[in-house]
């Protein structure tokens, strides 16, 4: 539905007046953070056009107006075609990404622990795609007790695996360049699906490591089977904090504890931008701010912040900006 620009501007002020003191707004608020110039009664006229449009509601026939799920929804709509990454706090996630030399769980848990600490809302990232990492190389090490340690490179850091193998050095030195020389540059679903094909075409080459492989396949095969799960609670602290939103904080805690919840919720439409759920809309339960997390263009993970219907969505979807720019720069890296 299209708006006129005033109506537009006082529906966006009347949503982040709310969001910021959980005040219902009234056309003397409006008259007072607006350089609109109309007088009040036109503000209360266009108060009242916005309630009848669905987009605002009363709470008490004499009080200020609050957003409804579609006022909210119309202003996240128009707040993120215009959102920018220029939240320069998160330098930390930049720093993050651009270590190499750390594990792709670290990096995970970190831009999950930094973005819930830096919105002061709960965070969580379902890692949902391990076959679209792209392989640097493998470093297949014997540890005690036949047990075998894999460091796998990837663009987003490294995956540990420790396998049940008996190997001598010379057999997982071998195992490491054969993986590094035949599938660098492709991605883990490759070399799930086509690693059969080689191994039929170089039998003699890998029969003594063969087993070293197969184990390894088989570990990627259930790492990418499972969905995976990092929530970061810092921010559910400051949601019990406000007793005008306590049943609301209670419904995002049941959330982040149900993960078959949290996987419908955390599935992306695209893989390009950022997408936004309104609690109470189509009968969500809580409002999510999400964007994928993608490496070599590829999706590995999405990142969501989870809170109210009433919350920063401004603040959150600059975050999340950050995150996308700062991954989408180690493209062809």
């Amino acid at each position: 539905m299209e708006l006129s620009p005033r109506k537009k501007k006082i529906l966006c002020m009347a949503v982040e007046e709310y969001i910021k003191d959980c005040a219902p707004i009234t056309s003397g608020n409006i008259k007072d953070v607006t350089s609109l110039d109309c007088s009040t009664a036109t503000l209360r006229s266009e108060l009242n056009a916005l309630e009848a449009m669905g987009f605002l509601k009363q709470l008490h026939t004499s009080g200020g107006r609050v957003p409804t799920a579609q006022g909210y929804r119309y202003y996240v709509e128009n707040l993120l075609s215009t959102t920018t990454a220029n939240n320069s706090e998160l330098d930390e996630v930049k720093n993050l990404i651009s270590n190499k030399t750390r594990s792709l769980s670290e990096i995970v848990s970190g831009i999950a622990k930094i973005v819930s600490q830096k919105t002061n809302y709960p965070t969580v990232i379902m890692l949902d795609g391990v076959d679209n990492l792209i392989l640097n190389d493998f470093k297949i090490i014997p540890l005690l007790e036949d047990k075998l340690m894999v460091l796998i490179g990837t663009m987003a850091g490294y995956i540990n695996q420790t396998l049940d193998v008996k190997a001598s050095i010379e057999d997982c030195d071998n195992a490491s360049r054969y993986l590094t020389n035949h599938f660098k540059g492709e991605t883990i679903g490759f070399m799930i699906d086509n690693i059969e094909d080689y191994e039929n075409g170089m039998r003699g080459e890998i029969s003594a490591f063969e087993n070293v492989v197969n184990s390894l396949i088989g570990g990627l095969k259930k790492l990418n089977s499972i969905k995976q799960f990092n929530v970061r609670h810092e921010g559910t602290a400051k949601l019990l904090e406000n007793n005008d939103q306590i049943e609301d904080a209670k419904q995002v805690i049941n959330v982040l504890n149900n993960e078959e919840e949290l996987s419908s919720i955390m599935k992306m439409k695209g893989n390009d931008d950022i997408e936004v759920t309104v609690a109470q809309e189509n009968d969500a339960k809580c409002s999510v701010v999400k964007a994928p997390i993608c490496f070599g263009g590829k999706m590995l993970a999405s990142i969501g912040v989870i809170g109210p219907q009433r919350m920063d969505y401004a603040g959150i979807a600059s975050a999340l900006k950050v995150v996308i720019d700062s991954l989408n720069n180690l493209k062809g890296e």
